[in-house]
């Protein structure tokens, strides 16, 4: 129960976090211009790929992501959701894509119907509630039918919206299933079918959704520092201020590695904090190197990719399982008709870490592999749902995992089993004694 205390303080240091984020974003812009900014947020239809940075300016679009933060680590805070790995995951999605699609307004009918569906089970909503801000991966669907007024209406927004947020919940825990572990977008998976349905539907009945391109060119100076300032922060934090002696701190993050972030991997849950937060800050370093070093830019969409991944570094993701599908990446910019420096495949390399789990459970080469072919896949299976589902990149994801899976399965004989709980800890002692168990089994449950 301490240990469960201790991470419940978690939501007040992210909370600080995303406050002097919005402060930041004030001071950027000021008061008149952050409120006509968010304006043109909140008015946007909000498709792939639509930019604030470009629509509303740096601070707005900054000042929206606090907003939408602090609003899901409410919800997740007052439904007694413990502070854990899945917790880090939602804030840093929540964070990354109220920079390029979510907003204070498209997300609330998505979050009611999965109020909604859990009324309905007579369970209570902190059960449920994560996957009900994931599932605001469909929000640009409620934009649309909201905005558009040759077609849409306000209440069949509202309407829709909650149908998203009801059937999400189970939707999301089925494909789970179907993915064996392979793709940590799997809520990306689960929207994307289900905008598969939704789209063609809504085409159909006169509706004209298209793709969008805002994108904002000329913000790396002004992202860059803030975003390294942060993830150095975050490796010594882990390293020197975490409540632990550095060496055990670094012991835990060198075991961390050893793992294959095959889903479920809380690595909160499996390493405490410490070697979290050092894998965290590693993991960002990374994703914002790989995109400046191939010639892309710092924005909005590419800001939210970084934190996406610095979020899952909570939850399956560290440096040794990432490299190999990032170089898949490279190696299709060098024999394909795409460059690094495009926008769509500039989110792929950050995006495809998605398909980690491939490299850290059957070997760097088929990790390549799966970047390979997840580079080429995602940039046509936002085409047919017409950008609507902000986590195209899980929906490809998701179909390179269920077709390499059962392929390699059949190749690869020797496959050692994976490392439980216990044998982390019994790593970790060897690495080095005095570390107290830097990795092991937490037990707390949450409190209904």
């Amino acid at each position: 129960m301490k240990t469960a205390t201790r991470y419940q303080r978690m939501y007040s240091v992210l909370a600080v976090f995303v406050l002097a984020q919005g402060l930041i974003g004030l001071a950027l812009c000021g008061p008149v211009e952050a409120l006509e900014g968010l304006e043109r947020i909140v008015l946007s239809e909000d498709a792939l790929i639509t930019d604030y940075v470009l629509v509303g300016g740096p601070g707005p679009a900054l000042i929206n992501s606090a907003l939408v933060t602090l609003l899901s680590l409410f919800l997740l805070w007052a439904n007694r959701v413990p502070c854990n790995g899945t917790t880090l995951v939602t804030t840093g999605l929540m964070m990354g894509f109220s920079l390029f699609g979510k907003n204070l307004i498209n997300i609330w009918p998505i979050l009611a119907g999965t109020w909604l569906y859990a009324r309905w089970k007579r369970e209570p909503l902190g059960l449920h509630i994560s996957a009900g801000l994931m599932s605001t991966a469909l929000a640009p669907i409620i934009s649309y039918i909201f905005l558009d007024n040759g077609w849409g209406h306000p209440l069949l927004a509202v309407l829709i919206g909650l149908g998203i947020g009801f059937v999400m919940p189970p939707l999301s825990a089925y494909t789970y299933k179907v993915q064996n572990g392979m793709n940590l977008y799997n809520m990306g998976f689960a929207c994307g079918v289900t905008a598969m349905i939704l789209v063609p539907l809504l085409s159909s009945l006169g509706a004209e959704p298209e793709t969008r391109y805002h994108w904002a060119e000329d913000c790396t100076l002004l992202f860059a520092p803030g975003l390294a300032i942060l993830c150095v922060g975050l490796i010594v934090w882990g390293i020197f201020f975490a409540g632990k002696p550095w060496w055990a701190s670094w012991a835990g993050y060198r075991v961390l590695l050893r793992t294959t972030g095959r889903a479920p991997s809380d690595y909160v849950r499996m390493f405490d904090l410490p070697p979290v937060l050092i894998n965290m800050g590693v993991n960002g370093l990374i994703g914002m190197s790989f995109v400046l070093l191939g010639g892309g830019t710092l924005n909005g969409p590419t800001v939210g990719g970084v934190l996406t991944i610095m979020g899952f570094s909570a939850f399956g993701k560290h440096a040794r399982n990432i490299l190999p599908v990032m170089a898949g990446v490279f190696l299709g910019s060098l024999v394909m008709h795409w460059s690094l420096s495009d926008p769509a495949v500039q989110l792929a390399c950050l995006f495809c870490t998605a398909l980690a789990p491939v490299s850290g459970y059957f070997g760097w080469p088929f990790g390549v592999l799966a970047g390979f072919l997840h580079s080429s896949v995602v940039l046509y299976t936002g085409s047919p749902v017409a950008g609507m589902n902000l986590y195209n990149n899980g929906f490809s994801g998701g179909l390179v995992a269920m077709v390499l899976y059962p392929i390699i399965i059949a190749v690869v004989h020797d496959r050692k089993p994976e490392l439980q709980n216990d044998d982390y800890l019994a790593l970790t002692q060897e690495d080095t004694p005095t570390a107290p168990q830097v990795a092991g089994r937490f037990r707390e449950q949450r409190d209904d």
